[in-house]
């Protein structure tokens, strides 16, 4: 019964692995369907599994960069109702700025990044910026290619984000974004 289990479980994997090896590198921001199979690669970028990830995170020379958007109260709740978001998971010591990884953004969710990637870096465009979101997850890919199109030039994108990083049994940490301007 446990290698039937596993065979079915490589099999899945191995599919998975062969239909994001067909998915093609878009020429802009991929701007629906965010929760499907992401390419291999992003041009300028280098795209890094989760043991070169722990690597670079044990290392410490990184900046890692969770870009899951954050649930807004649903609307028409009855006042007085009591709403309690779902905590995020991410990568210990990260920075969150949800919302960031959408193809098109409104300039103030779009300056709300370029002020965080600047304040992270301390200016430095060559500092290690590693970001990621969940596995198939369009969002770590736009913002990754988004910080290149900014001008920083060591970006690495980790896509199977904190799934990989969770299969892995590596550690995460409850999160809270970043504040936004006022």
């Amino acid at each position: 019964m446990r290698l039937a289990l596993n065979l079915v479980l490589g099999a899945l994997v191995f599919a998975q692995a062969a239909r994001a090896a067909e998915v093609k590198e878009p020429d802009s921001y991929r701007t629906d369907d965010y929760r499907s199979p992401t390419p291999a690669t992003l041009r300028g970028a280098k795209a890094v599994a989760t043991d070169e990830a722990e690597a670079i995170w044990k290392s410490g020379n990184a900046v890692f960069i969770d870009v899951m958007p954050h649930p807004p109260r649903p609307p028409g709740l009855p006042p007085g109702t009591i709403w309690r978001e779902r905590p995020r998971l991410n990568i210990p010591g990260s920075i969150w700025l949800p919302d960031t990884g959408y193809g098109a953004l409104a300039g103030v969710t779009e300056n709300y990044l370029r002020s965080n990637l600047e304040r992270v870096s301390g200016g430095d465009r060559g500092k290690l910026l590693v970001f990621y979101c969940l596995r198939n997850c369009w969002m770590s890919w736009n913002a990754a290619k988004r910080a290149l199109a900014i001008g920083y030039t060591n970006v690495a994108w980790y896509p199977d984000g904190t799934d990989g990083w969770e299969d892995a049994l590596l550690p995460l940490q409850e999160s809270k974004p970043e504040r936004r301007p006022e």
